[in-house]
C-alpha cells in the first residue's frame, strides 16, 4: 500500500478531551435554560412557525434572494468584463460603480431607490432629439418591492463583479497567451478559456454571497415589503408576542442557510482545485502474479 494513501492518524490531547467536556457542559447548560423558561413561549413559536403569514414572507423572502442574486450575477459578469477592458474609460467606469455600491451601505441604497422619485418625478424614454418617447411616472413604478429588488440586485453586482474579477485574475497568463495565439477574438477567448477556469475561484464566493443575499433581504423591511422579517412584524405588532415571533423568523432564517449551506458545500467540493485530500479508504490491491503484478 502507497504511504500516501494511508489515512492519518492524531492522538487526541488531555487539553483536547478536557475542551470537549467543557463545551459540552456549557452547551447543554444553555439548552437546559432555554428550553425550561417560559418566557420564550416555545409554544407560541410552534403555533406561528407555519403561520400563513409567515410562510408568504418567506417565499417572498425567496424570491427577492433568487432574483437579486441572478440579475446581479449577470450585470456583475459584465462589470467584471467592463473592469478588465484595455479600454479605459470602460475599465474606469466600471470601477466608479463598483466603488460606489460596495462603499455605501445597503439599507441607505434600499431607501435612495425607494425615494428616488423626489429627484426624478417623471422620465421619459425614446428616441433623443425626436418627439417620440414614452413618459413613465416613476412613483408609481417604484413600488416598495420594486425598490427592494433594484437596491439588492444594483449592490450585489457591485460585489459579484469583484468575485469574477478575482476568478479572472486566477487564470494563468500562459493561456490566455496561447487563446491569443490561436487567434481567439476577444469574446471567444472569455467564452472559452478565461470564464471556464475561472469558475473554481467563483463558485464558492458566490454560494456565500448566495447566504448573505438570503439573510440580507431582512433590510427591505424598512420599506415596508411584507418579506419574511416584516411578516413577523406584523403579527406581534397585533399579538404583542414580540420575542417568539422573532425567534420564528430566526428558527427559518437559520433552515434556509442550512439548506443553502448543502449545495453549496457539494459546488466547493465539485470546483476545488485542492488535491491534498486523501481517500477515507485505500483501494485494495489484490496480487494476481507471483511476480506481484497488481491489478
Amino acid at each position: 500500500m502507497d504511504p500516501a494513501l494511508k489515512p492519518r492518524l492524531r492522538r487526541r490531547s488531555t487539553f483536547e478531551s478536557v475542551a470537549w467536556v467543557v463545551c459540552s457542559l456549557v452547551g447543554l447548560g444553555i439548552l437546559i435554560s432555554v428550553s425550561t423558561n417560559p418566557n420564550f413561549k416555545w409554544g407560541v413559536v410552534a403555533q406561528y412557525f407555519t403561520h400563513e403569514t409567515i410562510l408568504r414572507g418567506l417565499m417572498l423572502t425567496i424570491f427577492l434572494t433568487f432574483a437579486s442574486m441572478a440579475l446581479g450575477t449577470l450585470l456583475g459578469l459584465g462589470l467584471a468584463i467592463m473592469r478588465a477592458s484595455s479600454i479605459k474609460p470602460v475599465a474606469a467606469t466600471a470601477g466608479v460603480y463598483i466603488t460606489l455600491f460596495r462603499g455605501t451601505p445597503v439599507l441607505v441604497q434600499l431607501i435612495f431607490w425607494f425615494n428616488i422619485a423626489a429627484l426624478y418625478p417623471n422620465l421619459t424614454i425614446g428616441i433623443p432629439f425626436t418627439d417620440i418617447g414614452t413618459a413613465i411616472d416613476v412613483n408609481a413604478l417604484m413600488a416598495p418591492i420594486t425598490a427592494a429588488l433594484v437596491g439588492l440586485t444594483l449592490n450585489q453586482a457591485a460585489y459579484m463583479a469583484e468575485i469574477i474579477r478575482g476568478g479572472f485574475s486566477a487564470v494563468g497568463k500562459g493561456q490566455i497567451e496561447a487563446a491569443d495565439s490561436l487567434g481567439m477574438s476577444g469574446a471567444m477567448k472569455m467564452r472559452k478559456v478565461i470564464i471556464p477556469q475561472a469558475m473554481p475561484s467563483i463558485i464558492p464566493a458566490t454560494g456565500n454571497q448566495f447566504i448573505g443575499m438570503f439573510k440580507e433581504t431582512s433590510l427591505v423591511s424598512v420599506l415596508g415589503v411584507a418579506e419574511l422579517l416584516q411578516s413577523a412584524q406584523l403579527i406581534y405588532a397585533r399579538t404583542y408576542e414580540t420575542i417568539p415571533l422573532l425567534i420564528v423568523a430566526s428558527l427559518w432564517y437559520l433552515v434556509m442557510t442550512l439548506l443553502l449551506s448543502y449545495p453549496q458545500a457539494k459546488l466547493e467540493q465539485k470546483y476545488s482545485r485542492t488535491t491534498s485530500r486523501l481517500p477515507r479508504k485505500a483501494k485494495k490491491v489484490v496480487l494476481t502474479a507471483p511476480e506481484g503484478i497488481a491489478r
